[in-house]
């Protein structure tokens, strides 16, 4: 069992209030859970109103799979989300 991991900081300088982040977070999660039928969810940074910090995993039988249907989620995101993503990681662990 291969479990492969993203990990992403959301920039969001625009952003005036606590609630309008929310909605854009959870935007990100439904889409890429729908998408990509991946685990998604805002790991760290919840009182912030500028950052976000985003986790996604996918469980799979290979690691080249796992890890590029990562890489497509991240590309999705970065082409509709209202800010910039920084700090991106991908990564599998075997079990």
């Amino acid at each position: 069992m291969v479990v492969s991991i993203l990990h992403f900081v959301l920039d969001l300088p625009d952003i005036g209030s606590l609630k309008e982040k929310r909605q854009i977070v959870q935007s990100v999660k439904s889409r890429l859970q729908n998408k990509f039928k991946i685990s998604v969810a805002e790991v760290d940074q919840q009182d912030s109103w500028r950052f976000a910090e985003i986790g996604a995993a996918v469980i799979s039988n290979s690691k080249q799979y796992g890890e590029s249907v990562l890489h497509k989620a991240l590309q999705f995101a970065e082409n509709f989300v209202p800010g910039r993503i920084r700090d991106t990681s991908i990564f599998s662990e075997i079990y």
